[in-house]
């Protein structure tokens, strides 16, 4: 007989054959769980990584698996309810066009850091407009017509200028083309500020009032005569 801490334990093999006897079932466990401690026994058993890895697709697998009961059709109605919400992204996408980093606002000047001459503006806007760059032909043509109004006087130059503040002020020296005026400014703004597409009607109006506004007669004013005679 073995004896531990002075308790008799039950013999492992019989004493009239070779066959073992019922081992106790806590200590059968705890050896087992001390052999298959051993490192031997892991080597080949995955990481953290790709423990993660795996319970991140588990639990894919059980979302898509809850959602196909839910959904009508099952999986297949899944599938075509993620393809038409992208084809909806899409359309949104080409739409609006690529959002913008860093949004400009309605007060930012008209021109960019290099000046040009209205008749380089034109060419500019004419060469975007013959390959359906309308966004760019819009605003190559309006600061046509704004530079147009400098350097016939009717406008002061002045760095800064926005679109709708240079509709304003040539609308009082133009007054039958106020309206277009301020319709061309909107056009701008909604194109470079507001993410809004052009399209070849957009820019065709705002060529016909630059062509316009080429023959046009400015309102001259008398300033007002002082003192009595």
């Amino acid at each position: 007989m073995l004896t531990t801490g002075g308790a008799t334990a039950r013999p492992l093999i019989r004493e009239s054959g070779d066959a073992p006897v019922d081992t106790p079932r806590t200590p059968a466990r705890e050896a087992a769980e001390r052999e298959l401690s051993r490192p031997m026994y892991h080597e080949n058993d995955p990481n953290l990584l790709q423990r993660a890895h795996q319970s991140f697709w588990d639990w894919v697998g059980d979302l898509l698996s809850a959602a196909s009961t839910a959904a009508p059709g099952g999986l297949l109605g899944i599938v075509v309810i993620l393809l038409a919400a992208a084809g909806l992204l899409a359309a949104l996408w080409w739409r609006l066009g690529t959002p913008r980093r860093t949004p400009a606002t309605p007060g930012d000047s008209l021109f960019g850091d290099v000046p040009l001459s209205a008749s380089q503006h034109r060419t500019t806007a004419e060469t975007h407009a013959g390959a359906h760059r309308w966004n760019e032909a819009v605003q190559e043509r309006m600061r046509a017509v704004v530079r147009s109004l400098e350097e016939r006087a009717l406008l002061e130059p002045r760095p800064g200028r926005t679109a709708g503040e240079a509709a304003a002020e040539g609308g009082r020296s133009l007054p039958g083309h106020a309206g277009e005026l301020r319709a061309a400014a909107r056009s701008f703004d909604d194109v470079t500020y507001g993410g809004r597409p052009a399209d070849d009607q957009a820019y065709r109006r705002l060529r016909d009032l630059d062509l316009a506004l080429e023959d046009a007669r400015p309102l001259l004013t008398e300033p007002a005569r002082g003192g009595a005679e």
